[in-house]
């Protein structure tokens, strides 16, 4: 943590690289004392500086949170397009998606957003949270109809398919530990390998 407070030991440091460094302290302590438990003052005292001093640059927790959510699905976004533009068939594109996704969900970004109790967080929050994770579902369906139609996927639904691959995903992050046996490359090798192999059209056996 000391590279976070190290960004505003200095006021010649860019705005946004200490913006930065608040949220990550923020995603640190949001893993660490649950999103609901972690205060304004907690953020500050962690950074080292004044209440006022970060209220300079986020008004409030959740929009912190926020933040943090809306810079893991930017990073997606961009995965996600590169993936459509360079990958082949709908299944190569679905193991790329699961791969990316599940680096994703080992970055602090997206283990405290997915760890979330969605109670917390107000109405208006609340369903921007939602819309960026209905724009990454209708991407992810896309891929699977995609394989469906070009024959790489086995005909499916492409709406529960989609569903059991976020579900198996989105749930690294409650028991992903950085100083575990496996490294996040391996996790997510391995679930981008596991997750395809059930959707993968198999071929037909010589009767």
């Amino acid at each position: 943590m000391l590279s976070h407070y190290k960004a505003f030991a200095s006021r010649r440091r860019d705005p946004a690289t200490k913006r930065e460094a608040v949220l990550q302290t923020a995603a640190h302590l949001f893993l660490e004392k649950s999103y609901s438990r972690t205060s304004m003052n907690d953020v500050a005292e962690r950074l080292n500086i004044t209440k006022p001093a970060l209220y300079h640059y986020f008004r409030n927790k959740e929009e912190i949170l926020l933040e943090c959510y809306r810079l893991g699905t930017t990073l997606i976004e961009e995965i996600l397009n590169d993936i459509a533009s360079h990958c082949g068939t709908g299944l190569e594109k679905v193991e790329a998606f699961v791969y990316s996704y599940a680096n994703v969900m080992t970055v602090n970004f997206g283990r405290c957003v997915m760890r979330l109790d969605e109670g917390d967080l107000s109405s208006d929050a609340l369903a921007d949270l939602r819309n960026y994770k209905r724009k990454i579902d209708r991407r992810l369906r896309s891929f699977i109809q995609e394989g469906i139609e070009d024959g790489s996927v086995a005909p499916c639904d492409a709406k529960i398919a989609a569903f059991c691959i976020a579900g198996a995903v989105n749930w690294i992050c409650q028991w992903y530990e950085p100083e575990g046996a496996l490294s996040a490359e391996e996790i997510a090798t391995q679930f981008a390998r596991t997750l395809t192999q059930g959707l993968a059209r198999r071929p037909r056996k010589e009767s």
